[in-house]
């Protein structure tokens, strides 16, 4: 088989699996069409795969046109790539910025070509400006470098990907680029060039592709275990969280149960709109005082759970009190006005070798107790439970002290 011929194949076999990509990105926005970074990324793919194609096989055929259309191709395809990924998490590279790097990049290509012929200096321009903008995003994600399993191969990936093109482009070029068309496809830079793009390339896509498939995963979980009234977890997330953490805890471990005074009341006489907004700025407050490790959750109707990890019950009792006051100091705004809520809550602390229904029995017990001596109060003394002998009676005196 001629070697021109051998050459080329090699050569499109990273654009054809990048377009394969591409198509896959593709299917995923039309399954899940409220992600649309996946339409970037697939754009990206397509676009990278066309340079790729009108540079290897020379489409046009004019030696200018082509590094024009290629260059803008490819600058094309990482813009998108780079707004695909930062729109992911949130984050846009921005129209501006992006129309600004694909003029500067298109205006040195057309200057280093039809003005001051200078091929080394389009390498390095069109090497180095790609280079800088992954590596832009890249420290535009830096939080993902502390999140899930996927975020985090996601980002090294990423600034590997980004940092790799200065040294790599120095080292296979130097100060000199190779004359002619043939000695450009067989020399170091081409080859090691076509090389990385093959490994990095597939494998931040591959990257991506997971990390949509777990981003839809965690959604439906989501949507399975939180409110959608008030943010917090349903009873079924709240317990299934407090479960992993009750399974693997070697410290102390409380719980609050948070009930709101005579809510009834007010969903008969303002209405359950009412009811409803009092419950969702009730679940912010909660939100917005808990820990990082805390889990929140409403368990039916007005009543909120609030677990503890590493938290004593005189610690748990102070939390409560707060929370409790933060809610007996927040006027709700209601259509009809602002109006004061009050809450009782009840508290408990994990015996040794407790098991959660016992534990939640027990808090419950005290919220009751709460509730009838008179309510908006926190009652945390824990009553002797006769299958755990170690529990001891204390007050809401003892446990201020």
């Amino acid at each position: 088989m001629d070697g021109t011929v051998v050459r080329v194949t090699l050569s499109l076999i990273a654009p054809g699996i990048l377009f394969l990509f591409g198509i896959a990105f593709l299917a995923a926005w039309l399954i899940e069409r409220k992600r649309d970074y996946l339409l970037f990324l697939a754009a990206a793919c397509a676009a990278f795969t066309l340079g790729a194609v009108s540079q290897i096989l020379w489409i046009p055929a004019d030696a200018g046109l082509n590094a024009m259309v290629s260059g803008v191709l490819y600058t094309g395809a990482v813009l998108m790539a780079a707004e695909g990924i930062l729109a992911r998490a949130g984050r846009h590279f921005g129209g501006w910025p992006a129309a600004g790097v694909l003029l500067a990049v298109t205006g040195l290509l057309w200057w280093f070509f039809y003005v001051d012929r200078n091929v080394l200096v389009r390498v390095y321009v069109q090497n180095f400006g790609y280079g800088l903008v992954l590596l832009v995003t890249a420290l535009r994600l830096t939080a993902l470098a502390r999140g899930r399993l996927v975020d985090r191969l996601l980002f090294w990936i990423l600034l590997v990907f980004a940092v790799h093109f200065f040294p790599r482009t120095v080292l296979t070029l130097g100060l000199s680029a190779p004359l002619g068309a043939k000695a450009f496809a067989d020399s170091v830079f081409w080859q090691t060039l076509q090389l990385s793009l093959a490994l990095f390339g597939v494998g931040l896509a591959l990257t991506l592709l997971a990390a949509a498939a777990i981003d839809v995963i965690d959604d439906m979980r989501r949507e399975r275990d939180v409110d959608p009234l008030t943010g917090v977890l349903n009873r079924r997330g709240f317990e299934d969280r407090v479960a992993v953490h009750f399974a693997r805890r070697d410290g102390p471990a409380s719980l609050l149960l948070c009930d709101l005074d005579r809510f009834k009341a007010i969903n008969d006489t303002l209405g359950h709109a009412a009811g409803d907004a009092v419950l969702k700025q009730v679940g912010r407050l909660l939100q917005g005082a808990a820990r990082r490790e805390d889990v929140i959750g409403r368990l039916g109707g007005e009543e909120f759970a609030v677990f503890l990890p590493g938290t004593s019950l005189a610690e748990a009792y102070e939390c409560a009190e707060r929370l409790r006051t933060a809610i007996a100091r927040h006027p709700v705004v209601l259509p009809q006005g602002s109006r004061g809520v009050t809450a009782s809550f009840g508290v408990a602390e994990a015996e040794a070798g407790e098991p959660w229904p016992s534990l939640c029995g027990r808090t419950d017990l005290r919220l009751y107790e709460s509730k009838r001596a008179g309510r908006n109060r926190t009652t945390a003394s824990a009553a002797p439970d006769p299958a755990f002998p170690n529990a001891t009676a204390r007050s809401a005196t003892e446990i201020r002290g």
